[in-house]
């Protein structure tokens, strides 16, 4: 199996219920692909040198989970409260070094 953050962008077309989410980490759980994950809050970028880049405003969350691909990773999508509310989710693969 291969490590996938999941980001949770803030552009959803409705606010999912608290409880969506409850759902949709049992249903994760069930499945024994959960790895954690959290709301993200505020924050500050830095660099050494010269001016920092900006702080991305889009992604309020995460969740870590195991898949065996990048497809089986989309599968998990399903009861997503962000990906339902038409949100934006994005998957990214964590390479093992």
């Amino acid at each position: 199996m291969r490590d996938f953050i999941v980001f949770m962008h803030g552009d959803a077309s409705a606010e999912p219920p608290p409880e969506a989410w409850s759902a949709y980490l049992l249903r994760l759980r069930e499945l024994d692909i959960f790895d954690g994950g959290s709301a993200i809050g505020s924050g500050a970028t830095f660099r050494k040198q010269g001016p920092a880049g900006a702080l991305s405003g889009q992604i309020t969350g995460y969740i870590r989970i195991r898949a065996d691909s990048l497809a089986a990773a989309q599968d998990a999508l399903a009861g997503n409260p962000v990906y339902e509310c038409g949100g934006t989710v994005e998957i990214r693969e964590l390479p093992r070094t």
